[in-house]
């Protein structure tokens, strides 16, 4: 996207970014709280996410900011760096300084040119990604919709720091439900579907002042409203929780940096390339799932966005925030609320900067319901029933994959359930690869000979072996075979060497081979490996 163009689509991006700040400021929030980081270091790296890599990054509608995939492993490492140097404060500190490495590890990965990663994963397990997420965020936040708050707003994770899981959670609010705040979150998903199914048809009015404000802006007014009623009213702790500083010195106090002076503890390398590899990974299958949700089908560069968050990753780690990847619940709220070019993750940022300094008392009387129903719009847009028949309908090859993703993500976490995907995934390619490596037909024109033609595939690797020696080893006495490998392009040694085995059995059971190829053709071969060694190296790429 050229400069130029940044304002052209300001219309679109504005109305965008307000949606995106209302559904990262209580996961910035969150995700902080679920590491057992600061709060506003998760603020730190939603603002950085925004403004810095918003700015940097080639991707038309990605947002970055803290993650939830990073959480476990963020809370583990300020665990152990805190024990290891004697207070919270101290082992942050040098945690930061894993944050900073890690960063300039991710640049690394750009110069290396390793974002072309993410292609190697099928679309099928990427689908799965969105509908898992999708899934998710609706199940995390049902609780904070019947104003139950009991675990952190960026616990994505299937078991739950507080030692439940997902369903409990889900049973404990039922039995703890808020009236006020199950009232004003069903009439902030009312205010949300009325906005998006008539009243965005109705006019410019409608499009530009977006539901999700609305519902904020009615959320607030009813926490003044009934803060005083006992059966109506919302308790402080279901509302948002932003660090309110009583002077600007106490402003400039929460900001924490790195200690650089831990550059020679080796756990502190460790930690870093943790980081780099894993928000790179997700960093990298964030951009082709919003590619791919993407109306514009805009094509992000993979190297400049792990530049881009390195980047992010350095300067969030210099000032005291968190690890930044692109993440794609704020990404798809993008998408879903229109936005066109990376303006709208620029402002979103800068938004969050100008409510943590002006107006953080305000921003503490929203409740968390109404947050909770704007990210039930964004999580039924991701896992749509109707993408589940799609997927069904396109075979078992895609289905499996995409369901066995969409699993793993609900009932452990987001890395195990892309990778358990990206297994079967690989499974199903071999087993599609072991029956596809021959074709076999034969004929029997009378009792007394048989004809048998085997023609191998393109590619016939070592997975093939035991289909193609099964075969031949079923080719009954007196035969002919005719073996064609005319259009093979790869031949892989192991299945010479089954071809070279054959020659003798050949003998022994009176079976004539010919061998059709490119060059001509070859009756009974004595040698296969002399024979395909003088093959050209377009016919046969391995010899």
């Amino acid at each position: 996207m050229k400069n130029e163009n940044l304002f052209s689509h300001l219309k679109n991006d504005l109305p965008s970014s307000i949606v995106v700040f209302f559904v990262a400021l209580p996961l910035c929030l969150g995700i902080a709280l679920a590491s057992g980081a600061p709060l506003f270091s998760g603020l730190i790296a939603g603002i950085v996410g925004g403004i810095v890599v918003g700015a940097l990054s080639g991707s038309s509608i990605g947002v970055s900011g803290p993650a939830a995939g990073l959480a476990a492993i963020v809370f583990l490492a300020i665990q152990d760096f805190s024990e290891t140097y004697g207070s919270f404060e101290a082992g942050f500190k040098v945690f930061l300084v894993a944050v900073v490495l890690g960063g300039i590890i991710q640049i690394i990965f750009g110069i290396l040119r390793l974002g072309i990663i993410g292609y190697f994963f099928p679309s099928s397990v990427i689908r799965g990604m969105l509908t898992g997420i999708g899934i998710i965020i609706i199940l995390k936040q049902i609780p904070h919709f019947f104003g139950y708050d009991s675990d952190p707003e960026g616990d994505f994770a299937f078991n739950q720091v507080d030692g439940g899981n997902t369903f409990s959670g889900i049973m404990d609010a039922f039995n703890n439900i808020s009236i006020g705040a199950t009232l004003i979150g069903l009439v902030s998903l009312g205010i949300l579907l009325l906005w998006s199914n008539v009243l965005s048809k109705k006019g410019k009015f409608f499009q530009l002042v977006q539901g999700p404000l609305v519902a904020v802006v009615v959320g607030i007014i009813y926490y003044l409203l009934t803060a005083s009623n006992s059966t109506f009213g919302i308790s402080p702790d279901h509302l948002v929780s932003v660090p309110v500083p009583d002077n600007f010195d106490s402003f400039l106090g929460q900001f924490s940096f790195p200690t650089f002076s831990a550059l020679t503890n080796p756990a502190v390398w460790i930690t870093a390339f943790t980081l780099a590899l894993v928000a790179s990974l997700e960093t990298l299958l964030c951009v082709e799932a919003t590619d791919k949700l993407d109306p514009h089908k805009n094509v992000t560069p993979t190297n400049r966005e792990l530049f881009a968050q390195g980047t992010g990753n350095i300067v969030s780690g210099l000032i005291g925030g968190l690890p930044i990847t692109q993440v794609i619940v704020r990404s798809s709220a993008n998408i879903q609320s229109g936005g066109r070019t990376k303006m709208s993750a620029i402002i979103h940022g800068f938004f969050l900067l100008f409510a943590v300094i002006l107006i953080p008392t305000l921003l503490n009387k929203i409740p968390l319901s109404v947050l909770a129903a704007v990210l039930f719009i964004v999580g039924w847009k991701l896992a749509n029933p109707a993408l589940f028949k799609k997927m069904f309908d396109l075979g078992w090859m895609q289905f499996i994959p995409f369901i066995i993703t969409v699993l793993g993500i609900v009932f452990t976490d987001l890395l195990v359930g892309i990778g358990l995907g990206l297994v079967v995934g690989i499974f199903i390619i071999l087993i599609k690869s072991y029956q596809n490596s021959h074709f076999l037909h034969k004929e029997d024109p009378d009792v007394d000979h048989k004809n048998v033609k085997m023609t191998l595939a393109e590619e016939v690797t070592f997975f093939n072996k035991a289909a193609i020696s099964r075969e031949l080893d079923n080719i009954p006495e007196d035969s002919k075979l005719t073996l064609d490998v005319r259009k093979t392009r790869y031949l892989d040694h192991d299945i010479i060497e089954i071809l070279e085995d054959f020659t003798i059995k050949a003998k022994e059971k009176n079976i004539n081979v010919t061998l059709l190829s490119e060059r001509g053709t070859v009756e009974n071969p004595d040698s296969y490996i002399a024979l395909f060694k003088l093959r050209p190296k377009k016919e046969f790429s391995n010899i």
